[in-house]
């Protein structure tokens, strides 16, 4: 189903929102295949882009608002560090940065000619906690925020907002153990890093919506299906897909719209992440 989301994306109102998560520098092959055991793959070309769930829902985001948003995340006092700063603000965000005396973290993605995909990500993801000296309390001021990851405290300072989402990824741990309770948790259903039973979700969000890909999806409570759309030009790369999802539906909750309304912005973002190479 190819649908047209123009109508619902003008009715969004100026927001304040924020994202609050983990960035990578991500270098993007295309590739004749994904590698097989014992077999070699040629990359036809190749990009480099600060990317990560947090960077790509950002974006996302202030593309939808057409202005500003903030990302408060960490960073490596490196080179790939210095670049996902100056990319993001490029990219029309502003960063709020706890720096690290660790390297950035950095990923390889591998596309196929049929958009299928492969990742290795190259050490260890930097998130901002709440331990950080970084602008938490004024987020009560802010119209909706989006988790990729923090700890326990960070979740709890992010409560503050009028509007809270996160996904899976930030942790079981802590989802579980900060007793925040979420408007809504958006989640794919198809990686088991983000799969999650709704029913032993304590507190339950409001809304817990699990994506299936070209599937469609699933919302909770209502446990009512809801279907993909078809984007307007070729796939062409899934990477980015879910959190260009996931940062649009929060955006458009965050704005007071319905959640069929949401559902289909999201849906519209999300095919449409697919027509290029890379996230943006």
């Amino acid at each position: 189903m190819l649908i047209d989301a123009s109508k619902e994306i003008l009715s969004l109102p100026k927001l304040k929102l924020a994202v609050i998560g983990h960035v990578e520098w991500v270098t993007f092959l295309k590739v004749d295949q994904l590698p097989l055991a014992g077999r070699i793959s040629h990359a036809k070309d190749s990009f480099e882009e600060a990317a990560g769930g947090a960077a790509v829902a950002a974006v996302q985001m202030a593309r939808l608002i057409n202005g500003p948003v903030d990302l408060v995340t960490s960073l490596g006092k490196d080179n790939y560090g210095e670049k996902c700063y100056k990319r993001l603000t490029k990219l029309g965000l502003n960063l709020k940065v706890a720096w690290r005396d660790k390297p950035t973290r950095r990923g390889i993605s591998l596309i196929s000619n049929d958009g299928e995909r492969a990742i290795t990500v190259i050490g260890e993801r930097l998130q901002p906690v709440g331990s950080d000296d970084l602008p938490w309390s004024d987020l009560k001021d802010y119209d909706g925020v989006f988790v990729t990851a923090t700890d326990i405290e960070g979740i709890k300072l992010a409560r503050k907002s009028k509007f809270l989402s996160a996904t899976p990824r930030t942790g079981d741990i802590v989802l579980k153990n900060s007793k925040v309770k979420l408007n809504a948790l958006i989640g794919s259903g198809l990686d088991p890093g983000e799969r999650v039973n709704y029913e032993e979700l304590v507190p339950k969000p409001d809304i817990y919506i699990s994506t299936k890909g070209k599937s469609g999806g699933t919302i909770f409570p209502e446990n009512h299906n809801y279907s993909s759309i078809t984007p307007s030009s070729k796939e062409i790369d899934s990477y980015g897909c879910g959190d260009c999802f996931a940062g649009a539906v929060t955006t458009a909750l965050s704005g007071k719209l319905n959640l069929k309304e949401a559902i289909k912005i999201g849906a519209y973002c999300g095919a449409e992440c697919s027509t290029h190479y890379g996230p943006y």
